[in-house]
């Protein structure tokens, strides 16, 4: 077998750096068609709040579902047609709830922040954590997009810029919309599903209207869609599922993702994004508050503490979130844990030792 020039290779490796730099725009444009093949989507929400169950019926899995450690990665593939590339999902979890949300910084990346959705889902029957869980989660990633945009781009690196990002989500509200210039869209796609609605829908009818009318003033502040679901049937799971799957693989849209709108708070929400509006929704519910008393920044503020006054948020005293999972008890592994011990010992008897090697010299 001949021997191969490393010096061939090397030119060969440069001559492809100066083809990709003189591609034109046509040529862009074309490659940035079929990076959508790949699509990225992030899930993450309330913890035990049924983010796993909806991934595996997306993926059509039939499996018990597992408490999610960190964050777990697993991918879906859906062919377009006959002999054609499969399209590829790349699906990442961040479990947890609130207390791992720095680690939204590794699906998030300057590779795919152009192909990437984020589903939030929310507990419905925990409504006194609802708020918080949404503003850290949403924050986290929010702040993890604007710093993959803040970054320099590399040669031969295809990426939509800030305004590209904002300009795309901005297209959800027609341009005579007159809540254009009153809402923040989210820079990436965004899904919000109400989960565990089967023990939601036993609320008193007061509170499911300050919930119900909450979660669609963030669905509309943010630019995104919102659909209420439960593990128990299987309609709602296939209406989510239909969601999910038009952020993964880019699919048609149903006729009820379109068209269908349902704002009841007796029912199941569904509000595709962009049909709903700040005059449908109304002013923020009050049972026994005075708004006029609540000094709020703006209209996000102000929902916020209208809210809370209802379902006073959790004491953080009560319920500590640990940053390091390898001390949360769930995932405990005796063989494991009792040998990070010794390793950990190890540093301290080396201190000792050398201390006592010392102290006679």
């Amino acid at each position: 077998m001949p021997k191969i020039n490393t010096d061939t290779l090397w030119d060969l490796a440069a001559v492809e750096l100066r083809t990709r730099e003189s591609r034109s725009a046509d040529d862009d444009a074309e490659e940035d068609s079929a990076a959508l093949c790949e699509r990225t989507v992030l899930f993450m929400g309330s913890k035990a709040g049924g983010k796993t169950t909806i991934l595996l019926r997306c993926l059509d899995r039939d499996e018990a579902s597992k408490p999610t450690l960190a964050l777990e990665y697993t991918f879906g593939r859906r062919a377009k047609g006959h002999n054609t590339p499969k399209d590829i999902a790349h699906l990442w979890e961040l479990g947890g709830g609130t207390s791992l949300s720095d680690l939204v910084q590794i699906p998030i990346t300057p590779l795919n922040v152009s192909s990437v959705s984020v589903v939030l889902v929310l507990d419905l029957s925990k409504p006194s954590a609802l708020w918080g869980t949404m503003e850290k989660l949403l924050q986290a990633a929010l702040n993890q997009v604007e710093k993959v945009h803040a970054l320099p781009q590399r040669p031969g690196e295809s990426r939509t810029s800030k305004q590209q990002n904002q300009s795309r989500v901005l297209r959800v509200l027609p341009k005579d919309h007159p809540d254009r210039e009153l809402i923040s869209p989210f820079p990436v796609p965004l899904l919000l599903i109400g989960s565990k609605f089967d023990i939601f829908q036993d609320f008193e009818s007061e509170k499911r209207k300050v919930i119900c009318k909450t979660l669609r003033f963030l669905a509309h502040y943010y630019g995104a869609s919102m659909i209420f679901s439960s593990s128990k049937s299987e309609t709602m799971m296939s209406k989510a599922r239909s969601f999910v799957s038009h952020l993964a693989f880019g699919t048609e849209k149903g006729y009820f993702m379109l068209y269908s709108m349902s704002t009841d708070p007796s029912k199941p929400l569904i509000i595709p994004a962009g049909m709903d509006s700040l005059s449908q929704i109304g002013s923020p519910p009050t049972i026994d508050v005075d708004i006029g008393t609540l000094h709020a920044r703006n209209p996000l503020d102000l929902w916020k503490k209208v809210f809370e006054r209802v379902f006073p948020p959790e004491r953080t005293t009560e319920h500590k979130e640990l940053k390091d999972p390898a001390k949360d008890p769930q995932y405990s592994e005796p063989l494991i844990d009792c040998m990070r011990a010794q390793k950990d010992e190890v540093p301290e008897m080396g201190f000792l030792l050398t201390v006592f090697i010392i102290i006679p010299s």
